[in-house]
């Protein structure tokens, strides 16, 4: 690593200490700043001391609070939104990552994992994440799109039907984000995973239709807007529905 290039640095909120020191120590081999919080209280308070860290890795089962409420507070918060969050957990099963992908996880990691798996892992959803935000960079962003009866604040991530106020979860949000701005197009639902969840999760696709389903829900009317096109995916319709 460049002498000029500062380390990223990242909070492990891991209750266990041998592991926690052992993610430690293999995070600063790979050229990392790690900083260590053993409850769920203290890493809400470490996510905003110096040095501020660039990503979380969260384990789930915590003494004092489950990781996913953790992970909904700092998606909350307009200061640690946009922190990538990798969940560790002993928790495997397809629905325990989907509810982990939906409160505003990342990438999501099972235990127990290969630290080498976890370190590359690391890398490629900062790289993902810089690609994103290079890409804010160089294309302006519409901060408030209408459609229909649809209106969404996309740097607040609120939306509105007939001027009622929607509450979804940050998936929820990116996913209706993504398929509006596609609109007319067919999205499959590998496309989806990838895009929406941010990489390619160890997740089947049947999750993509349960997202749907329940976006479509809370939406209301506007839910007809999301077209299912039979053995390809999803498609925003061009035009609003009257």
């Amino acid at each position: 690593m460049s002498q000029n290039t500062p380390q990223k640095c990242i909070l492990i909120v891991e209750d266990e200490e041998d592991l926690a020191k052992t993610l430690a120590y293999n995070l600063k081999r790979e050229g990392y700043l790690p900083k260590i919080a053993y409850t769920g209280e203290s890493a809400l308070e470490r996510v905003s001391e110096s040095p501020i860290p660039d990503m979380v890795l969260l384990d789930l089962m915590l003494p004092d609070m489950s990781g996913l409420e953790i992970c909904r507070k700092l998606r909350q918060s307009e200061e640690t939104r946009g922190l990538p969050i990798v969940m560790l957990t002993a928790k495997g099963e397809e629905i325990d990552r989907v509810v982990g992908f939906e409160v505003g996880a990342d990438d999501y990691v099972v235990k127990p994992f290969s630290v080498r798996e976890l370190m590359l892992r690391i890398k490629a959803l900062f790289r993902r994440t810089e690609s994103l935000q290079a890409k804010d960079k160089d294309e302006p962003q519409e901060t408030l799109v209408e459609f229909g009866t649809l209106r969404l604040d996309i740097p607040g991530y609120r939306v509105w039907q007939n001027e009622e106020e929607i509450k979804l979860t940050v998936l929820e949000f990116n996913l209706l984000k993504t398929l509006l701005a596609r609109k007319g197009r067919v999205q499959s639902r590998e496309t989806l995973l990838n895009d929406v969840w941010g990489i390619k999760a160890d997740i089947t696709t049947r999750t993509v239709d349960t997202h749907v389903k329940r976006l479509r829900e809370k939406l209301g009317s506007a839910g007809s807007y999301i077209e299912t096109l039979r053995g390809l995916g999803y498609r925003f319709t061009e035009e609003p529905k009257s």
